[in-house]
């Protein structure tokens, strides 16, 4: 993508359909006079009135407990500098969108205008009553120390420099693993850390509270090696003088251990590389360039054990791994700061979590066999379902034992349920979708190329590495709309009306005849298809000339069904193809089937489309817990249509006794965990929370998603096409971009899974 391009796109994301990134919503009733009469006046009063005679009330009967304010003056945001508090607001409110998407946590932006150290100070003292923590973002160094010091000092709520202690916090967690593969000892080991401002000095102080001895240390700024017979040292860098007489990156490198950077791009050398010690560690934190790029780095050491602070390699040092987490665990038990030994017990528990076994969905997020404790996995993936579990469990106990914490918890099975329930509600689905096409991107045929909309949509997937499109359609037209878009990559273009088309034509056509020919194809009908690019493009789907295929945003659902049906046909043992759709709800990723192709399906193509469902959510990284619905529950009627219900879980219970699988059940009692236990505890769905509902014909399962979907404003992957002896998937007419480029993602990661499947089929024969 080129740089305009992407400045046009991220003041357009932005800038519409609203301004910002954050918004505030209401969590009460407010639809009647009375709901508005206990809202506000009278109401009111009497919340306000327990407060009056008990501050710590308010945590009781408002939002402070769960609002946390990010300030900043903007005066060093990102790799911009000082551009002063109303430019620095977009990077505020995304750091508040991080805090509610990873630990449900209401970030409020405050951006101050003043660069005085005591006027900062006494503002946020002054506004502290209404927040339950304080994160410090983008304040430039030395000021941003005082400032930290003393609001810790001065209030009696969480507050944490995030600039300064994240990234201490992630990388002394890799650090720690790191020198455990390497045999080493923390207070052994030589560091050199290249930077000195507020993350370099944080970094460096929580390696020394961990061991690190401060006579192995070197620190460079910007003036070379920080010396402890320099003169006009800060108090924060004559910490870290070293008393060695050397001067340069090049000198400190020799025979060190590990390499610090938090500084910039390439300023370290292979050479200075291959003067490291054996099994060098090097963390290159510069972005969005590191300090060695990493691919230089494995190729100069096969030993080096390599972090940088990218998502593209291995090891990512990711400040999200930790601020929404500590500030999560802090606010749970009212600590009334972030001290070092909540840090650390972050740290701790961040290194001990990477030594576990991976979930399944993680490794599937990143298209990896089996991710494990290694030179290439050191911290956890920020995909990690155990990180929103673990980390505040382990801040919140540091604060307890550190006598911080005013509300102390009780019951840590259940905290660590509540825990579990806040992770639920933002579109992990979404980006692990899109993570996981990254790794291994395909050859993706978008059928409907000629189109504004589906060509944004191929545009995104190019340029995201997500996919490599093939458009098919009018070669002219495309090109139109190509360079209307500023969409200048070389991607394949194939008209398959044209003479350039002829020969391929020719051959899919009489491919097409030889499978259809016992089923009213003629040579002529099959050359007629071929010119149709839904036709065309299943065919390149069998032929093996592209991987998955993407059609149905400009055609009925039933009209682009039929090529796709007869071309590819079901695969191997599937009697009904049928379709998935991934609701993105509040309380989590729901998988509805079948939404799309099956009108009334009877027992054993009810039982066939469980068993396909429940495949595809394991395929993206859940456990299926399966409810099959009807208006009667468990024997209370005795139609044939819930009886066809109640066969359909026989079947799958003798089939297949270990899918978590029940019915029939109505809607109600299926989501909700209280209503079943209480009526059906001999159920297979008591105590679980349902991830899968299967309903028992098209009518029930398409309005549903639909009214989910508009009613809700959920969104929708799907639908998700499954059955077939290839990745075909089609749209919903006039799906939206979005819609097209997470279900491009799910043509990807089928077409990944089919690979698999013939590679062990091959490995087995």
């Amino acid at each position: 993508m080129s740089k305009e391009k992407q400045r046009r796109e991220a003041l357009l994301y932005h800038a519409k359909p609203q301004p910002g990134k954050i918004k505030i919503v209401p969590t009460k009733p407010y639809s009647t006079q009375r709901d508005l009469a206990l809202a506000y006046s009278p109401g009111v009063a009497e919340p306000c009135l327990e407060i009056e005679k008990n501050k710590d009330d308010v945590y009781k009967y408002t939002a402070k407990g769960n609002i946390v304010a990010v300030i900043s003056n903007g005066t060093a945001v990102l790799g911009l500098g000082n551009i002063g508090p109303e430019a620095s607001k977009p990077v505020m409110e995304g750091k508040s969108l991080l805090f509610k998407i990873f630990a449900d946590i209401d970030g409020i932006d405050i951006e101050l205008d003043t660069e005085d150290v005591d006027k900062f100070i006494e503002t946020v003292k002054t506004i502290a009553p209404t927040f339950g923590g304080i994160n410090l973002e983008d304040i430039k160094a030395p000021e941003a120390f005082e400032i930290e010091r003393r609001l810790k000092e001065e209030l009696d709520i969480p507050v944490m420099h995030d600039d300064q202690h994240g990234t201490a916090i992630i990388s002394a967690a890799a650090l720690l693993n790191a020198i455990e593969l390497t045999n080493k000892k923390i207070d052994k080991v030589r560091i050199v850390v290249s930077g000195a401002g507020a993350a370099a000095v944080s970094c460096t102080k929580l390696y020394k509270a961990f061991g690190a001895s401060a006579k192995n240390i070197v620190m460079l700024d910007s003036k070379g090696v920080i010396r402890s017979d320099r003169g006009n040292l800060s108090g924060e860098k004559l910490e870290f003088a070293t008393d060695r007489k050397i001067d340069t990156l090049e000198e400190a490198m020799k025979d060190a251990d590990v390499f610090i950077g938090l500084s910039i791009a390439n300023i370290v050398t292979p050479k200075m590389l291959k003067s490291m010690a054996k099994d060098p560690i090097v963390f290159a934190m510069a972005n969005p360039n590191p300090e060695i790029a990493y691919d230089l780095a494995c190729k100069t050491r096969k030993d080096v054990i390599m972090a940088t602070g990218r998502s593209d390699h291995p090891n990512q040092v990711n400040n999200v791994l930790g601020f929404p987490f500590i500030f999560r665990g802090a606010l749970d038990v009212r600590a009334t700061k972030i001290n070092e030994e909540m840090k650390m017990a972050a740290v701790r528990a961040l290194a001990d979590l990477t030594r576990e076994p991976v979930p399944e969905q993680v490794n599937i997020a990143y298209d990896a066999t089996r991710l494990a404790f290694g030179k290439e996995y050191i911290i956890p993936k920020p995909f990690d379902p155990r990180l929103i579990t673990t980390i505040p469990l382990a801040v919140a106990k540091a604060a307890m034992e550190s006598g911080v914490a005013k509300a102390p918890i009780q019951d840590w099975d259940r905290y660590e349920e509540e825990l579990y329930q806040r992770s639920g509600n933002d579109n992990k689905v979404v980006r692990l979708l899109h993570n996981r096409a990254k790794v291994n991107p395909k050859r993706i045929v978008f059928a409907e190329a000629e189109l504004l909309d589906v060509m944004k949509a191929a545009q995104i997937v190019y340029e995201e590495g997500i996919a490599e499109p093939i458009l098919l359609g009018h070669r002219e037209t495309i090109e139109n709309l190509k360079k209307e878009l500023d969409f200048d990559a070389e991607v394949t273009i194939i008209d398959p009306r044209s003479d350039e088309s002829k020969e391929l034509r020719t051959k899919y056509a009489l491919k097409l005849w030889e499978s259809r020919k016992r089923k009213g194809e003629t040579k002529y009908s099959a050359r007629v298809n071929m010119g149709k690019r839904n036709y065309f493009g299943a065919m390149m789907l069998l032929e093996g000339d592209a991987d998955g295929m993407i059609s149905g945003y400009s055609r009925s659902y039933p009209r682009v069904l039929r090529p796709v049906f007869e071309v590819l046909g079901r695969a191997k043992g599937v009697k009904n193809a049928s379709t998935v759709n991934i609701m993105i709800t509040e309380r989590g990723p729901l998988f509805l089937a079948d939404t799309s192709i099956n009108i009334d399906p009877n027992a054993e193509e009810l039982a066939e489309i469980a068993q396909m469902t429940a495949n595809v959510a394991s395929t993206f990284g859940f456990s299926p817990v399966m409810a099959m619905l009807s208006y009667a529950n468990f024997g209370s009627s005795n139609h044939p249509n819930a009886q066809k219900v109640k066969e359909a879980v026989r079947i799958l219970h003798e089939k297949n006794p270990d899918l978590v699988v029940d019915g029939e059940i109505q809607t109600d009692f299926a989501l909700s965990q209280e209503l079943c236990n209480n009526n059906f505890p001999f159920s297979k769905l008591s105590g679980k929370k349902v991830n899968t509902l299967i309903f028992p014909n098209l009518e029930s399962a398409n309005i549903t998603y639909k009214l989910l979907k508009g009613l809700n404003k959920a969104d929708s992957i799907g639908p998700i096409m499954v059955g077939l002896t290839r990745a075909a998937h089609i749209l919903q007419l006039g799906a939206s971009v979005d819609e097209m480029v997470n279900m491009t993602a799910v043509a990807v990661i089928d077409a990944q899974e089919r690979e698999k499947r013939r590679k062990m089929r091959r490995e087995s024969e």
